[in-house]
């Protein structure tokens, strides 16, 4: 059964599947996924339940209202939702959007800056060539990975339990700074990159380069969360009736649950006045504005249609015992299940062997590393961005946080914590066995410390919030 990625339109993407996404639209339809367009405005939590995989392919001069950010956090946590959120130079600030309002709920923030690099590049400094020496620590959505262009794009900055699983070179401005982060907040997944533009068509450094068409791949693979496979195994998400209905290129896989010949309506007289006012800057955005208000009018259309269809056939006891409408918080033993650590996906048959061999020897980097306690590591202080702090009531900047979000987040910390004392002993043993020069060796030790050192200072804090 496929999973199903919904590609947000509402908030006006420089990236879209079937503009300049289409050769990723395409593969991932060829690789058991099924690509929709969706126009919810705004997005709920609700409009989110029949998909796996939500993307934001970099938002442009909109922005997300603070209720879209609520509803989306709590999809990725509650319904184990998978969430990709792409930028692109400049961050907000270039793109005049909030989607780091968004990713800091997850403890990663997109700078407003460009990664440039004068000696590895494609050419061109904004197009630096990232090789697998900075692909740490080793990650399923890294693994086979040779190189990649981060072709304009911006810098990231973890803040909580997130993860960078790939930096730029030491010769990049910024130099040895997080690209691609990940977090897996409670039952979810979220990845984030700050460049759109490794997947784009026809692009020089784009989707047809190289290793980008595997490394989508292995991003989409892994975003679908252990609790989303769980649930569809047991199939109580994707059913007929939830079926995701938002119209794209994929109407053609719609007409197996959408039927109905269309019928004419009739228009009562007794409609309110509606004041449709709006402010349109350009011919080209009321083009567009035309095009998803008519793009609804069909989404809309086909779902009534399919709701009248499913009344017909249905018995009369359809409201006294839904069949199909089944709430994933019923099933205890599937929450049970996912407050074990989650494991990478499995690979398909057909990737068995020398997949098998790169994977074990990857996996093989951290067997028998002992971690190194807290009292080796010197001490620094790193400055988180202050345009991603909230300010109390009492100005000590703390971000204010439920208990839940607070427990949540100590959780990934610790976890965290570990991972980044295994890594600095990792970085020792390959610079000891001289496989890692010193400059590089410095340069990684003392970005590894600074991270634990704020690491621990915030579990510190949420420690004695929580008493």
């Amino acid at each position: 059964m496929p999973y199903y990625i919904a590609f947000d339109l509402s908030h006006k993407p420089r990236g879209k599947i079937d503009e300049n996404l289409i050769k990723l639209r395409d593969h991932l339809n060829a690789n058991d996924f099924t690509c929709f367009d969706i126009l919810e405005a705004p997005i709920s939590q609700e409009h989110l339940k029949p998909y796996d995989i939500l993307v934001f392919a970099c938002p442009d001069f909109s922005k997300f209202s603070n209720q879209e950010i609520i509803e989306i956090t709590n999809w990725v946590k509650e319904d184990g939702g998978g969430l990709l959120m792409l930028s692109h130079a400049g961050g907000d600030k270039g793109r005049n959007s909030n989607l780091g309002e968004l990713s800091v709920q997850f403890g990663i923030a997109f700078e407003s800056d460009q990664v440039l690099d004068e000696i590895n590049n494609m050419g061109v400094e904004n197009m630096p060539i990232i090789t697998a020496d900075h692909f740490i620590p080793p990650h399923p959505i890294t693994n086979g990975i040779d190189e990649i262009c981060y072709r304009a794009g911006c810098s990231l900055t973890v803040l909580g339990g997130a993860i960078s699983i790939v930096s730029s070179n030491e010769t990049s401005d910024p130099f040895s700074s997080p690209l691609i982060c990940t977090a897996e907040p409670e039952n979810g997944r979220v990845t984030a990159i700050g460049s759109y533009e490794i997947f784009r068509d026809e692009t020089r450094g784009g989707f047809q380069n190289d290793d980008h068409t595997q490394l989508a791949l292995n991003i989409f693979n892994w975003l679908v969360s252990d609790y989303k496979m769980e649930l569809t195994q047991h199939g109580t998400v994707h059913s007929k009736s939830t079926v995701p209905i938002s119209i794209s290129s994929n109407s053609d896989q719609l007409a197996e649950y959408y039927t109905t010949p269309v019928s004419s309506v009739p228009i009562s007289d007794d409609l309110e006045n509606i004041d449709f006012s709006m402010k349109i800057s350009s011919k080209s955005e009321l083009i567009e504005q035309l095009k998803m208000f008519l793009n609804q009018v069909t989404t809309i259309k086909y779902t009534i249609e399919h709701l009248i269809q499913a009344t017909s056939d249905a018995n009369d006891d359809i409201f006294e015992k839904p069949q199909e409408s089944i709430d994933p918080q019923d099933y205890t033993d599937f929450l049970e299940f996912n407050k074990r650590p989650l494991t990478d996906l499995p690979p398909k048959p057909s990737e068995l062997g020398k997949n098998d061999d790169e994977r074990q020897k990857s996996d093989d980097l951290f067997i028998g590393l002992e971690p190194v306690t807290p009292a080796e590591i010197e001490k620094t202080t790193k400055t988180v961005p202050k345009s991603y702090i909230r300010e109390t009531s009492k100005g000590k900047g703390k971000q204010e946080q439920s208990s839940g979000q607070l427990k949540a987040e100590l959780d990934g910390l610790e976890r965290k914590l570990n991972s980044v004392f295994n890594l600095i002993n990792f970085i020792e043993k390959k610079h000891k066995a001289g496989k890692l020069d010193d400059k590089s060796y410095k340069r990684q030790t003392k970005k590894l410390q600074k991270d634990l050192d704020q690491t621990k200072k915030r579990i510190e804090e949420i420690k004695k919030i929580l008493g």
